[in-house]
């Protein structure tokens, strides 16, 4: 970019985290968790055992939500789960205020990336809201890649653009968020809307926690 004012002050590239994020969906998800493991035999997880694995990859949260359930019933966990969620996923909306924040980053020239947990099937059916068509300049998923907190979903998005660690910045809301982060040698950002506890970012250190998506939003306007 020739004019040095279009370039961004710190970050070229924001990776943001899907679900509890950008997409109002943690109470859905976890409620969802809850009823597959049930549907197996499981003892039904608690909400915070539930909504502490949202951002995993969906076989390495449901093992972990569910203890009790053996691994021969991993797949039907999973079919249960994705029957559940299928049933409320026309529920799920952007956070207000998501839109116009990734249209004022895309603006200033950010190349604006989605680091998730879930497939890259149900990311792209999220993507096709006809608001969002444009939106991202890439995506990597869980199923492709690794599950959060490996950094590998980070490493290949920085490769795919040419960006150094420093100069990216990853945005969640939960601990799996961050500590790929710190994993990858990125700055985080933390959201607490989400799925985690605030309380639960402070050791890993990111530079900002935001308390909604204007809090979100004015942070990266002002620093990114």
């Amino acid at each position: 970019m020739s004019n040095q004012n279009l370039r961004p002050r710190q970050f070229d590239l924001i990776a943001f985290d899907w679900d509890g994020t950008l997409f109002d969906s943690t109470a859905i998800i976890t409620r969802c968790i809850q009823r597959a493991v049930v549907d197996v035999g499981g003892q039904e997880p608690t909400q915070a055992a539930a909504s502490y694995v949202i951002g995993m990859a969906l076989m390495q949260a449901l093992a972990h939500a569910a203890p009790d359930v053996p691994v021969d019933k991993y797949p039907a966990l999973g079919e249960r789960y994705r029957h559940h969620y299928k049933a409320h996923q026309n529920d799920l909306i952007l956070f207000d205020g998501v839109l116009p924040m990734l249209a004022e980053l895309k603006a200033r020239h950010h190349w604006l990336t989605v680091a998730t947990g879930k497939s890259r099937k149900g990311l792209n059916e999220a993507l096709r809201d006809v608001a969002l068509k444009g939106a991202f300049d890439g995506s990597r998923t869980a199923d492709e890649t690794a599950g959060k907190p490996s950094p590998l979903m980070l490493q290949e998005l920085m490769r795919e653009f040419g960006v150094e660690p420093e100069r990216t910045l990853m945005i969640g809301d939960t601990t799996h968020d961050l500590q790929m982060a710190l994993n990858a040698g990125c700055p985080s950002l933390a959201v607490s809307y989400g799925a985690h506890e605030p309380e639960a970012f402070h050791d890993l250190k990111p530079l900002h926690i935001a308390h909604s998506v204007a809090d979100l939003r004015l942070w990266l306007l002002e620093n990114a």
